[in-house]
């Protein structure tokens, strides 16, 4: 590896065209300049300046070496550079189901993230009890979750309104089974579903299934079947509301976080108003 103090003094030679000029940029003795070049010189195995010329000139060797000792010293520069910044080196870990990422929501991750540099938002986004379970395990320091019923040490929690939908131009009554689109295994919305058709004493299969809000609205509207889902969340799709299933009973959205002061007790109070608009509630 080649010492950037060497490759420095080697280009301080060149540019200087003297050993002298040199040392006296750097603020070294002359001989101790020298001795760096000599040492740059035995780890590359060739005469890089010609000492005889006047100006001192680089080799052949020299020239070639002149244009990487230049980039390697300013890459050696901005990492110095980039490490002495302590932008980014503190991270606030939050966990959020994938609809909560709105415009808004990211509106206050940017405000934050300018008001404190210093300070890294990872984000991740999946469904609501696997984020329940990893906030437990303190793998989240914020989590915003969609429960049956918010937990004693929420710090705020908020009514989704929830609904049926179908194809905007569903032609009339669905068949016997009916056709549902649900999220995986394990979302909170899939047993709801199950529970309230097998009350109508309905039968249903599940004719989609996807892992995402997008995927599920794209599947409703492309006529696959029935989906319980967030008003809140079906703008822009070309679905509308089941009237035959009317309402359904509201899923509580709930922010939590292990600290409440400082920075992340500010964050989280900008992510609740945030949430508060989304289900139309006072800030």
């Amino acid at each position: 590896m080649l010492d950037p103090r060497l490759l420095r003094s080697f280009t301080a030679i060149v540019d200087a065209g003297s050993f002298t000029l040199a040392a006296e940029r750097l603020n070294m003795t002359q001989s101790t300049i020298s001795q760096q070049l000599a040492r740059l010189e035995e780890a590359v195995g060739l005469a890089l300046v010609d000492r005889a010329a006047r100006p001192v000139e680089p080799t052949s060797a020299g020239e070639r070496l002149l244009g990487y000792a230049r980039r390697i010293l300013a890459l050696h520069e901005e990492a110095e550079s980039a490490l002495g910044d302590p932008a980014g080196t503190t991270s606030i870990r939050i966990g959020v189901p994938e609809d909560i990422v709105t415009s808004a929501m990211a509106t206050v991750f940017a405000d934050f993230a300018r008001r404190h540099r210093k300070i890294r938002l990872d984000v991740i986004a999946g469904l609501s009890r696997d984020l329940t379970r990893r906030y437990r395990a303190g793998e989240f320091d914020v989590a915003i979750v969609k429960e049956a019923e918010a937990g004693p040490d929420c710090r705020a929690t908020f009514p989704e309104a929830m609904a049926w939908f179908e194809r905007a131009d569903a032609p009339g009554e669905w068949p016997n089974p009916i056709p549902l689109v649900a999220f995986p295994q394990g979302g909170l919305y899939r047993e709801t579903m199950f529970e309230r058709i097998e009350h109508e004493q309905l039968r249903w299969y599940v004719a989609f299934s996807g892992s995402s809000l997008h995927n599920v609205l794209v599947a409703v509207e492309a006529g696959l079947g029935l989906s319980l889902l967030p008003r809140s969340a079906v703008a822009g799709y070309g679905v509308r509301q089941y009237a035959p299933f009317g309402m359904e009973s509201a899923m509580a959205v709930s922010i939590y976080s292990w600290e409440s002061a400082g920075a992340v007790s500010d964050l989280v109070q900008r992510m609740g108003a945030v949430l508060a608009a989304r289900c139309g509630q006072p800030g």
